[in-house]
């Protein structure tokens, strides 16, 4: 999809006049990390210099989405700028037999263009390091089909980077080793540009930190009434001591993580490639469900104010970290508060800044969103963001499913059904942790965005799980929404727990 020369890519190209050489740019993607997840973010505990460096040397995008609830479809649009439902990926990969028993493929089609390809045909230098799951096993393709020139990764059939089976503390030690290849890599591609995605395996369960790591929290005493834990904490964790020894465990896997980060900011500057270099840093879903029976320790994962976690199209399932730091060319210590940033935005993006056109035939689901990055002003976007979920419970902490279509069109969040039934709507700005359903006040709002939701689901291919995800029902059309009733809140957690289990 060709972009329009427009207002702010006037602006964008007037900024980048001076420069010969298109930025490097390294994407970090960290795994199940959630919202309030860092100490900028108001994490009472967790320590994160280095990311806080980020978010005062860059922007902070806070309204940023990802394109799915789970690993594998949201890799897959940031790879593609495509909605991961066209390619049938709507949940995690895993082998032959469980992808076939829900209608999956085994990876991502290597046929389709990637950004990755787009930049290595402009000159660049491509890497991969750290977690793939895009596809892995028997005749999966390894990352180099994807237009990557070097990778060392796990959950793929490429390179590995190390033997997770052989090496107790592997994951602990994983951000080094992946970081150790991203400087060496900088440093044999310092005189072209170059890509890589660092994409780290914590802090997704299960996690064992080294007792190096664990000691930088042995005086941590978390108390399991601190304002910062949802209610969630004080039913799940049975004690203080368990509180706290699941805590130091989260935030020493995390403070390590930002370590290697610092390591790599240091790195860049030595190299003196910082000025060249911008940095995107995400996580691909928000923080792991306590009640997964190996996250007890990823389980405190924090969403902040936002509702749910992993596995909801709720706001603290699709919701995470959008920083972007570029120095000279993105402000820095910017908090952008209004601009809705997709995942499937970032190929678009990072194609206008690196000077790539994309090529006529290729329809993404994403705008270029380069301006806004660049300081420019928080102009709406042209079309919605759109998610499907078909994948088992959303946000069982909740305990209940909300529909399975999602869309975001500007202040407004509709759920709703295939069927255009259950429809439930926030004001995100004023609710951001979806506690008031406002359907009944704005049935204007939910009609025309019931009619965006399935329209947008008529463009995706026919999926067999989508038939019998709609044959069979789901709890979401036993949902009543007081709020329906004239009440504004949308219901206890109590009620809702109520709902789910009748």
């Amino acid at each position: 999809m060709k972009s329009p020369l427009s207002l702010g890519l006037a602006l964008l190209l007037l900024t980048l006049t001076a420069d010969a050489r298109p930025p490097n740019v390294i994407f970090i993607l960290t795994d199940d990390q959630g919202w309030g997840d860092a100490k900028f973010a108001g994490h009472p505990y967790v320590k994160t210099p280095n990311l806080d460096r980020l978010a005062k040397e860059g922007t902070w995008l806070r309204q940023f989405y990802v394109a799915a609830t789970v690993c594998s479809p949201s890799r897959a649009a940031f790879l593609t700028g495509q909605v991961p439902a066209r390619f049938g990926i709507h949940g995690h990969f895993a082998d032959h037999a469980q992808n076939a028993a829900r209608s999956m493929p085994n990876w991502l089609d290597p046929a389709v263009t990637t950004l990755p390809d787009l930049l290595k045909q402009a000159g660049y230098a491509t890497a991969h390091f750290g977690k793939w799951h895009l596809g892995h096993g028997t005749g999966a393709p390894a990352p180099e089909a994807y237009g990557i020139d070097v990778s060392k990764t796990q959950n793929s059939s490429g390179t590995p980077l190390g033997d997770e089976g052989k090496e107790p503390y592997f994951r602990a030690r994983s951000t080094a080793l992946m970081v150790d290849e991203t400087i060496k890599f900088a440093k044999a591609n310092k005189e072209k540009p170059f890509y890589v995605n660092l994409w780290t395996l914590v802090p997704h369960a299960a996690l064992k930190p080294t007792p190096e790591q664990l000691a930088v929290y042995a005086d941590l005493r978390p108390k399991a009434d601190d304002p910062a834990f949802g209610e969630w904490t004080r039913q799940y964790y049975a004690n203080a001591k368990d509180l706290r020894s699941q805590m130091q465990v989260f935030c020493a896997s995390l403070t390590d993580l930002d370590t290697q980060i610092g390591r790599l900011l240091d790195a860049l500057d030595q190299l003196g490639l910082t000025n060249d270099t911008l940095i995107f840093f995400s996580s691909d879903n928000g923080p792991e469900d306590y009640r997964v029976s190996n996250a007890a320790n990823a389980g405190v994962g924090s969403a902040g104010p936002l509702r749910a976690r992993k596995r909801s199209m709720h706001e603290g399932g699709i919701r995470t970290f959008g920083l972007v730091r570029w120095p000279g060319k993105v402000p820095a210590g910017r908090v952008e508060e209004n601009a809705v940033v997709g995942g499937v935005d970032f190929l678009p993006t990072i194609a206008t800044l690196a000077g790539v056109k994309l090529p006529a035939d290729l329809a993404t689901d994403g705008e270029d969103r380069s301006a806004l990055w660049l300081g420019g002003q928080a102009a709406p976007r042209r079309a919605p963001l759109y998610w499907e979920w078909l994948s088992g419970v959303q946000g069982p902490q909740d305990g209940y499913q909300p529909p399975p279509l999602c869309v975001r069109d500007g202040d407004w969040k509709l759920f709703v059904d295939h069927s255009g039934k259950n429809a439930q709507l926030f004001d995100i700005p004023k609710d951001p942790g979806e506690q008031r359903d406002v359907a009944a006040r704005h049935p204007d709002v939910v009609k025309t965005l019931t009619e965006k939701a399935l329209a947008w689901a008529k463009t995706l291919p026919a999926s067999p799980a989508r038939d019998k995800f709609i044959a069979n029902g789901h709890p979401s059309q036993a949902v009543e929404v007081r709020a329906r009733q004239g009440q504004e809140d949308a219901g206890s957690a109590e009620d809702l727990r109520r709902v789910g289990q009748g």
